[in-house]
């Protein structure tokens, strides 16, 4: 069995019933066909299609330490997994 040091893929959702907030947050990292990687960000309402974002890194380490970087962001805004 492999541990998952590393993860490529984190999922948050912020649900506040009493103010009527219900959010999702998706990170994950993936290579593209050139050898680079890319963090995609997704957010947005739970139930809806969101927003999507792509920002693109030179090594596979830059970006997972961007993603654990935003989690811990978006962690500390009260964003939960």
């Amino acid at each position: 069995m492999q541990l998952n040091l590393f993860p490529t893929d984190v999922h948050l959702r912020c649900i506040d019933e009493a103010n009527n907030k219900r959010r999702f947050y998706v990170l994950s990292v993936q290579p593209t066909l050139f050898g680079d990687w890319v963090l995609v960000r997704e957010w947005g309402r739970i139930g809806r299609s969101g927003r999507r974002r792509h920002d693109h890194y030179q090594s596979a380490g830059s970006a997972l330490d961007a993603l654990q970087e935003l989690a811990r962001q978006k962690c500390r805004r009260g964003t939960r997994p």
